[in-house]
Parts: structure tokens; sequence; C-alpha cells
């Protein structure tokens, strides 16, 4: 469904007055709230949506379009004094061919799993097996049913990986599977690589779930078709030349959109933002810590290049960085406006962020509610995005979205404006994901929490981690000493800090 391009700047309005008052903090912060303006965002966006229109329609990992959107933003930050790195990686790259089921008659709309096993031409046809409902529907061997053999099993979402769902059917004798939302929308997922396919995979909503679950017994038809492919694709990382190298702040978001579109929201937007505040904050700023910006690729992939990035620091430089801060999706144009939950207040999936998210969470918080009359909701680590492998090694972390293919509600339309009853972005990952696409009141509120975050961490960390901005000075030249030389003898080594054209 696309969205008029006249509409998108309405549907961001919220009923309630703006708030116009900065909450204290520092100067920093104060001052990057008003350099980063939307107008130079979407300067950025416009860029972006021209390389894509010249390059085939995409901006996918290993594509020209991604090289191009990679290439203009480490020009650009190279050209503000930044020390850039580009880092290459491999991954498998994935292109949906075929999505079709077909059951009771009908067709019915699947999203094939990124990674999914390919069926044959025209697809297969077996008895749907319908899963039993728990918890953890499908994750464990003792979910099937000895009569599951030789037949498509349709699993509900929840309680484990769809890596871990298609597995435990193939194991049983699954020879396809079928796995329904367990909230409103769409299901994108993926299987978080080639090696972990063991059949053809797709996903639907759960009111196809639940269609579906009075066929069980019945013949459906199941076509998934996917051209995979080994590719390199490079990450872009910049840092400024001041600010201690031990507590460093990181900030980053995905550049590489999915093959289907340009992926102006998703994300466009994201990188964007970065973008347009590292320009303003400038290569050399006047702060405590050093701030670090990762513009990732083959997040469309299963977050490879922000995995690769991670794993390939040692323990000391992976405590080097204080905290991670990601976004991802910030200008959708039925916008919400949503807060990683570090503390877990909302008690739902994954739990908690590593120490330190908590009160990262509450910065955006306080933020978007004084300076910006915004109550922002909570949203899970799923693991959806780039900050995953952060977490899973201890990093704090937190960020800002305004949703993807999760349906609006009616208590969300009235607290934020917009339209209830349909996606937050309803060109999520299709073609139409382009310029008309984007919310850019929404835009412009979130680019100013990314603005005041930086600020805030960059001047200090001390309620994350307790290192005293005080006691920069004199720790951040040996800092700086010990990552120069680092910098001079890595290239060979394949350090990730090192300065490579």
């Amino acid at each position: 469904m696309a969205i008029a391009a006249g509409a998108t700047l309405v549907l961001g309005l919220t009923p309630a007055a703006a708030a116009n008052t900065l909450p204290d903090g520092p100067a920093l912060a104060k001052q990057l709230v008003k350099k980063v303006d939307v107008n130079g965002v979407n300067r950025h966006l416009i860029a972006l949506q021209r390389i894509a229109d010249t390059n085939g329609g995409t901006r996918a990992a290993s594509t020209e379009g991604h090289k191009k959107s990679a290439e203009y933003i480490a020009t650009k930050l190279e050209a503000a004094g930044y020390q850039v790195t580009r880092q290459e990686f491999p991954f498998t790259y994935s292109q949906t061919l075929a999505e079709k089921l077909t059951a009771g008659g009908q067709s019915v709309p699947v999203i094939a799993m990124e990674y999914t096993k390919s069926t044959p031409v025209g697809g297969i046809t077996a008895p749907l097996a319908v899963v039993a409902v728990d918890d953890t529907s499908g994750c464990e061997a003792t979910d099937y049913t000895a009569d599951v053999a030789g037949k498509i099993a349709l699993i509900k979402r929840g309680g484990c990986s769809f890596a871990q769902k298609q597995q435990t059917a193939a194991a049983a004798g699954a020879i396809g599977a079928i796995v329904y939302n367990n909230t409103d929308g769409a299901l994108n997922g993926t299987l978080g690589g080639p090696e972990n396919a063991a059949i053809p995979t797709g996903g639907v909503t759960a009111a196809a779930g639940a269609q579906l679950a009075t066929l069980g017994g019945q013949n459906v038809t199941l076509e998934l078709r996917a051209f995979q492919e080994a590719r390199t694709s490079y990450n872009v990382i910049a840092e400024t030349k001041t600010g201690r190298k031990d507590n460093v702040v990181m900030l980053g978001s995905h550049l590489d959109s999915v093959p289907a579109g340009p992926g102006i929201n998703d994300n466009g937007s994201g990188s964007a933002t970065l973008l347009e505040t590292a320009l303003q904050l400038g290569s050399s700023p006047k702060v405590n810590n050093a701030v670090r910006f990762g513009f990732w690729s083959s997040e469309e992939f299963g977050l490879i290049g922000s995995t690769y990035y991670v794993d390939s620091l040692s323990f000391e430089q992976q405590l080097d960085i204080a905290l991670y801060l990601n976004f991802d999706m910030i200008g959708s144009p039925n916008a919400g406006y949503f807060a990683y939950d570090g503390d877990n207040s909302d008690g739902v999936g994954a739990g908690a962020g590593p120490y330190g998210s908590a009160q990262i969470e509450k910065t955006f918080v306080d933020f978007m509610q004084a300076a910006r009359g915004v109550s922002l909701e909570g949203t899970d680590f799923t693991g959806r995005s780039d900050y995953g492998e952060f977490i899973a090694v201890g990093i704090p972390a937190g960020g800002l979205d305004t949703g993807a293919e999760v349906l609006k509600t009616p208590a969300q339309a009235a607290k934020w404006g917009g339209t209830a009853g349909i996606a937050f972005d309803p060109c999520y990952h299709q073609a139409c994901d382009n310029l008309g696409n984007i919310d850019r009141v929404a835009l412009d509120r979130n680019a100013d929490g990314v603005a005041w975050a930086l600020g805030v961490y960059a001047t200090s960390t001390e309620s994350i981690n307790g290192v005293q901005p005080g006691k920069a000075k004199s720790k951040s030249l040996t800092a700086q000493k010990r990552s120069t030389q680092r910098s001079l003898t890595a290239h060979t080594a394949g350090d990730p800090h090192a300065l490579t054209a």
C-alpha cells in the first residue's frame, strides 16, 4: 500500500501541543539539537533515492546502489576530517524469486523467510499439519505428532527463532513450514543464514494463520524460491579525532536496503540522520569521549555487517565502547514513537539490555517528552536490528524507531496521530519505500533525539558506566597515542580501526 506524497507530513502530527523546553543537559547536546536540521537530513535522503533510481531501484548489499551509497557517506565524512574505515566482509546474498501459497482453493499472501530452502518450480503440494499452540509452539520435538512426516507444518510465531522452528519441524519429517504471526501485520522473517535452512519456510499474518488452522489435513501448495550467491560488501566506520578512545560513544544504522526497493525509510532515514549529525558535530569537537559512527551493510541479510564488526574486535576493543545507539527506521509514514526497552519495564520477550541500557532509554524518553511533547513506548530487544551483537557481548544499547509492519492501534493513533489499523510503514520491504514514504515530522523529532543523546554521552557516560568526564584529559592523550600506533600497524592484521581506502 503506497502512501500519498502529500499525506506524509500530516500523519506525524500529534494531537498534543509540542513542547519546546529542552531538559537539563550539556551545552553540546543543546547545540546539536539546534544544528541538526531535518532539511539537511532530507537532502541525504534525496541523494539515496537518486542513487537507487540510477542503479536498478535498489541499494541492497553488494549492489552498485549500496556501493555508491556507502561512498556518498564515506567521502563526505572524509572531507569533514573524520577517520574513516571501509571494512569488507563476506556474506550470502539472497533474492526472492517466488513466494506463493494456495490453500482451500484460494491464494494466501506469504513471505519467504530470508535464506529459506527453495521448493521446485511450481512448489510442493502436501497435507497441512497444524502444530498445537503453546508459548513455544514448534520449538520442541514433542510439539510434533508422528503423522507430520511428509506434510507442511503450520506453526505459530513465538518462543524460539524461526530457524529453530523449521529445523525441529524438519527433524520430525515435515517437508515445509508456514509460520504465522502472533501480532497484527505481515511476517518478514529470517533464518539467520543459509546454514540454518532445513526446509522451505514462509511467513503469513495472524489472520491467515487462523484461517489455515481450519484446513488441517487438507492439501496446500507452497512455492518459495530464492537466488543465493556468495558475495562481499563493506561497512563504513567513522570516528572523531578528539575525545578519549577508551570510552567511545558509538552510533549505528544500516545503510543497505532490501533487493526489492530503495529503502528510504528502511533504513535511509537512520543513515541520513547519522550522517547529518556527524557533519554537524564535526571531526574534532570539544568532547570528553570519542564518537564513532557505523553505517552497516547486509543488515537485511541477517545483521551480517554489524555482527562481523563486533566479532572482529578483541575483548579490550569491545571494552573501549561505552555504549551503542541504534537507529533503524525513524521516519515511518504512519509513525509511532518507540525507544528500546532497556529496563524491561514492559515485561515482554527478551528482557532487559545490559547494564546501562535502562539509563539510555530514560535519556530518550525524558528528552522526547520534555522537548517535543511526545510520549514514547517501549519496544523489545527482539534482535531484529544491529544492536543485536552489541548487547550479546554486554555493551549497553538503546535507540529510537517509528515502527515497521505492525499495525498501529487505536490507542496509538489517539496518542500520536496517524491511522489505526494500518502498518506504521505500509511500504516495509517493498519498492514503494521511497521519498514519498517518509513522515518528516517524525524524522525531525527523532533527529533531535539522536542529536541530544549523542551530545549527552559524548560529554559524559558516568550514568552508564561510572567513567567521570573530569578524568578524561589525562587518559585521553595516552589512549589516542595507543590508538594511533594501533592504526599504523593494523592494516595487514585486518584491525577494523585501521584507516583503509
